[in-house]
Protein backbone atom coordinates (compact mmCIF):
# COMPACT_ATOMS: atom_id res chain seq x y z
CA UNK A 1 0.00 0.00 0.00
CA UNK A 2 1.65 3.51 -0.94
CA UNK A 3 1.65 6.47 0.73
CA UNK A 4 -0.52 9.29 0.54
CA UNK A 5 1.70 12.23 -0.85
CA UNK A 6 1.13 15.69 0.77
CA UNK A 7 -0.43 18.09 -1.87
CA UNK A 8 2.25 20.29 -3.74
CA UNK A 9 3.00 23.47 -1.41
CA UNK A 10 1.78 26.72 -3.10
CA UNK A 11 3.16 30.19 -2.53
CA UNK A 12 0.38 32.00 -0.59
CA UNK A 13 -0.76 35.14 -2.80
CA UNK A 14 -0.11 37.95 -1.49
CA UNK A 15 -2.66 40.67 -2.16
CA UNK A 16 -1.91 42.92 -4.67
CA UNK A 17 -2.12 47.41 -3.71
CA UNK A 18 -4.78 48.94 -5.36
CA UNK A 19 -5.64 52.82 -5.36
CA UNK A 20 -9.36 51.16 -5.61
CA UNK A 21 -12.26 53.00 -3.41
CA UNK A 22 -15.08 51.30 -4.47
CA UNK A 23 -16.19 54.28 -6.09
CA UNK A 24 -16.08 53.06 -9.87
CA UNK A 25 -17.19 56.19 -12.28
CA UNK A 26 -15.59 57.15 -15.36
CA UNK A 27 -15.34 60.56 -16.18
CA UNK A 28 -16.20 60.89 -19.59
CA UNK A 29 -14.28 63.82 -20.68
CA UNK A 30 -11.04 62.78 -18.95
CA UNK A 31 -11.50 58.72 -19.11
CA UNK A 32 -10.56 58.69 -15.44
CA UNK A 33 -12.30 56.83 -12.74
CA UNK A 34 -14.13 59.24 -10.05
CA UNK A 35 -12.89 57.05 -6.90
CA UNK A 36 -9.25 55.67 -8.03
CA UNK A 37 -8.00 58.36 -11.16
CA UNK A 38 -6.77 55.33 -13.22
CA UNK A 39 -7.93 54.47 -17.06
CA UNK A 40 -10.63 51.87 -17.71
CA UNK A 41 -7.38 49.99 -19.35
CA UNK A 42 -5.45 50.44 -16.13
CA UNK A 43 -7.88 48.73 -14.26
CA UNK A 44 -8.43 46.25 -16.34
CA UNK A 45 -4.92 44.74 -16.55
CA UNK A 46 -3.67 45.76 -12.74
CA UNK A 47 -4.01 42.39 -11.80
CA UNK A 48 -1.26 41.72 -14.54
CA UNK A 49 1.01 44.08 -13.88
CA UNK A 50 4.26 44.19 -12.29
CA UNK A 51 4.76 45.59 -8.63
CA UNK A 52 6.93 48.24 -10.45
CA UNK A 53 4.28 49.26 -13.15
CA UNK A 54 1.87 49.94 -10.51
CA UNK A 55 4.31 51.70 -8.33
CA UNK A 56 4.92 53.95 -11.25
CA UNK A 57 1.35 54.43 -11.82
CA UNK A 58 0.11 54.73 -8.11
CA UNK A 59 2.68 57.67 -8.02
CA UNK A 60 1.18 59.72 -10.47
CA UNK A 61 -2.40 59.53 -9.60
CA UNK A 62 -2.60 62.28 -7.44
CA UNK A 63 -1.60 64.36 -10.45
CA UNK A 64 -4.74 62.90 -12.42
CA UNK A 65 -7.08 64.43 -9.89
CA UNK A 66 -7.07 67.97 -11.71
CA UNK A 67 -8.06 66.35 -15.23
CA UNK A 68 -11.59 66.14 -13.41
CA UNK A 69 -13.86 68.74 -13.22
CA UNK A 70 -14.36 69.62 -9.53
CA UNK A 71 -17.84 69.37 -9.49
CA UNK A 72 -17.79 65.34 -10.49
CA UNK A 73 -15.67 65.12 -7.56
CA UNK A 74 -18.21 66.95 -5.29
CA UNK A 75 -16.26 70.11 -4.20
Amino acid sequence: MSQPTAPASRPIPRPVATPCVMVCTVDGASGLCLGCFRTLQEIATWSRMSDAERAEIMQGLADRHSQIDPALLGA
